[in-house]
C-alpha cells in the first residue's frame, strides 16, 4: 500500500533556520553554501541597521550579536566558517573542499584572508567608529585600503591555481569567501578593480 502525503511529510528533513543579514557578506556565505547544497531552510531576517541583533531572543542564539547564524534542530552554529565546516560534513552533496591536499589548503588559506583580514576590518562596527571619529570620506577610503590589500594577497595566492573559479573548474570554500567579497567591493565601497589591479602590479 503506497504511503499517503502525511506519512511523506512526517518524514521530511527538518527545515534549517538562517538568521542573516540580506546585505552580510558572512550571511552570504552561508546562503551561498545552502543553494550549493540544494538546502532548503527558513529565512529569519534580521536587520542589523535597526538593532535587531542586540535583540534578547537573538543574543541568546549569538552573544555576540553578530549573524550569520544556522539552527538545525536542537543545534545551533554561530560563525559563517563553523556553518560551512558544519554544512560539508553533514550533508556532502556538492562538497565544498577538493579532495587535493594542496588545493583543500590554499581554499582555507583563501577562506582566511576573506574572514580574517578583510571582513573584519570593513564591517559595521568598525566602519561606524571611523565614520564616527573621522567621517564618512575616511571610513571609504579605510574600507577601500583594507580590500584591496586583501585582495592583493588572494592574486598571489591564487596564481597558477586558479581556473574558471578560484582553486580551479569546481566552486569551492574559497569562491564562497570570494563571491560576496568582491561584490561588497564594487557595489558597497566603489573600490575599482581595475585600477587596484594596476596598482598593485606596479
Amino acid at each position: 500500500m503506497a504511503a499517503n502525503s502525511s506519512d511523506c511529510t512526517d518524514k521530511e528533513q527538518p527545515k534549517l533556520k538562517l538568521y542573516s543579514y540580506w546585505r552580510s557578506s558572512c550571511s552570504w556565505r552561508a546562503r551561498i553554501a545552502l543553494n550549493l547544497k540544494g538546502l532548503s531552510y527558513e529565512y529569519k531576517a534580521v536587520n542589523l541597521l535597526k538593532g535587531e541583533q542586540f535583540s534578547p531572543e537573538f543574543s541568546k542564539l549569538n552573544p555576540i550579536n553578530y549573524v550569520p547564524v544556522l539552527v538545525d534542530e536542537d543545534i545551533v552554529i554561530a560563525d559563517s566558517f563553523a556553518i560551512l565546516m558544519y554544512l560539508d560534513e553533514k550533508y556532502p552533496q556538492h562538497p565544498l573542499l577538493p579532495c587535493d591536499l594542496q588545493k583543500k589548503a590554499i581554499n582555507f588559506q583563501a577562506a582566511n584572508i576573506v574572514s580574517s583580514s578583510i571582513q573584519p576590518l570593513q564591517n559595521l562596527l568598525v566602519l561606524n567608529y571611523i565614520e564616527e571619529k573621522l567621517g564618512s570620506d575616511e571610513k571609504i577610503a579605510w574600507a577601500q585600503n583594507q580590500i584591496g590589500r586583501g585582495f592583493s594577497a588572494l592574486e598571489k595566492l591564487l596564481e597558477g591555481i586558479s581556473g574558471r573559479y578560484a582553486t580551479g573548474d569546481e566552486i569551492y570554500l574559497a569562491d564562497v569567501f570570494l563571491a560576496p567579497q568582491i561584490h561588497a567591493a564594487i557595489t558597497r565601497f566603489k573600490l575599482d578593480m581595475v585600477k587596484g589591479k594596476r596598482h598593485r602590479q606596479g
